[in-house]
């Protein structure tokens, strides 16, 4: 059978793991394009692959185990990359046949190991040409990584080992990017990092901590000067910092979205506490009361975690109460899941994984029906949406309150042409639990 693969080095990269991994991803195929080499989404023409992984939680490792051996069954030469890659024994075990093993934001590292096994193309004229961008996600939108790492150590979390310290690209590097990326028809830049917030702690530029108190950061001066480029800017993995709070009078005036994406994890005092993480559950709700007062159109999503060690069911029940008096917009919540190497594992007081996932459901099902609520109460506003996809049924968008991939959709009836990356003005008909449903305006 004559062989379908290309005379040319051809490579295939799975990208797994949150967007910080596909901003990863990106980098890597835009190098690989940049040399000469062929990129294909199949097993049978790549000469070899590359998978870029995740190695957080228990779900996320067996995901990128089973992608690994997926990869070697289908084309028997793999290179490993990503956070699941700062693990590597585990990886050698499950695959002990992997050509080599790499670990997360390490595009060049990857690119030499690629050079090892699949001599790099020859093109005497290639260094001549600009390498353009290859992205993962739609046209019309982007994730533009300001910073890598993170300089907290909550007791539940790996990201630092994996990732290392917190390390923030220069502004002027960020806003280049953005710049080209909203030439090439980008319409909303998705911001994100480990620790959003946090953004400039680690340069000559800090301000630092005084009393015990962060200060002073570059991301306000970051946000402003993306604003001047008439895109949607949304911020993600924001922590509840005192600094956050100069950042509400830009989404108040539109020049940012009003949308925050703030993990606060838990509300009992002692869990945050053992979990070590910024800001005490008071606090926590007098912020999203201040946030309001100056923004009341402000989104806010968070994350929760049930059954973290010695959770107590009173504890539990002051988190269902913080969620009801807190009313946050959009909220994901996951058991409490042991990761190795994570200081909370030494925690007493383990909870059983049933009871773990009987509070998540409970907590999930309280936080639907605080959903639906605030979604109903849109009924009969009119509203700007980013459209998403237009097919034979109709228009699928998002509002400013929906961050794609994991928020909720705007699905919009009736006669009108758009295409993807457009704003419509839509009056809302109908809403459910996550979603809203409306008309042209």
């Amino acid at each position: 059978m004559k062989s379908t693969k290309s005379k040319v080095g051809t490579v295939g990269v799975v990208s797994l793991g949150c967007p910080k991994a596909t901003v990863d991803s990106e980098h890597i195929l835009t190098k690989l394009r940049a040399e000469g080499y062929v990129l294909t989404p199949s097993y049978a023409e790549a000469d070899l692959v590359v998978v870029n992984t995740c190695g957080f939680i228990d779900a996320a490792v067996e995901e990128s185990l089973a992608a690994i051996g997926e990869a070697l069954s289908e084309n028997g030469k793999v290179i490993v990359t990503g956070c699941l890659g700062k693990r590597d024994s585990l990886v050698r075990n499950a695959h002990p046949s992997v050509l080599a093993i790499t670990g997360p934001n390490a595009a060049d590292e990857v690119l030499s190991l690629v050079h090892e096994h699949l001599p790099r193309p020859h093109d005497p004229f290639d260094h001549l040409v600009p390498p353009q961008g290859v992205r993962l996600t739609p046209q019309h939108y982007a994730y533009l990584k300001i910073s890598e790492g993170c300089n907290h150590h909550c007791t539940f979390c790996i990201i630092p080992s994996l990732r290392g310290p917190l390390v923030s690209r220069p502004v002027g590097d960020v806003l280049a990017e953005a710049e080209r990326l909203v030439e090439s028809g980008v319409r909303e830049l998705l911001i994100i990092s480990q620790d959003t917030g946090a953004y400039g702690l680690d340069t000559k530029y800090r301000t630092g901590f005084h009393g015990g108190r962060p200060v002073k950061t570059r991301l306000k001066e970051l946000c402003t000067a993306l604003s001047e480029l008439d895109v949607w800017v949304r911020l993600h993995y924001v922590y509840p910092y005192p600094a956050m709070d100069e950042l509400l009078p830009l989404m108040a005036e539109g020049k940012i979205l009003p949308y925050l994406d703030v993990p606060f994890q838990h509300a009992s005092p002692r869990i945050l506490k053992a979990m070590q993480r910024p800001a005490s559950a008071e606090n926590n709700l007098e912020r999203i009361r201040a946030w309001r007062k100056i923004c009341p159109d402000l989104t806010i999503r968070s994350t929760f975690i049930t059954g973290f060690p010695g959770e107590t069911e009173a504890e539990f029940e002051e988190l269902l109460a913080f969620i009801e008096e807190a009313r946050i917009d959009r909220v994901g919540c996951f058991p409490y899941s042991p990761v190795d190497g994570a200081a909370a594992n030494a925690l007493p007081g383990a909870v059983p994984a049933e009871v773990r996932e009987e509070r998540r459901r409970q907590l999930m099902t309280l936080q639907e029906d605080i959903s639906a609520e605030i979604l109903a109460a849109k009924i009969g506003s009119e509203i700007v949406v980013m459209v998403d996809e237009v097919d034979d049924e109709g228009i699928v968008a998002r509002s400013t309150a929906d961050a794609p991939e994991i928020d909720g959709l705007v699905y919009i009836d009736g006669e009108y042409e758009a295409t993807p990356g457009d704003f419509v003005r839509v009056r809302v008909v109908d809403a459910d639990e996550h979603d809203l449903y409306a008309e042209p305006a």
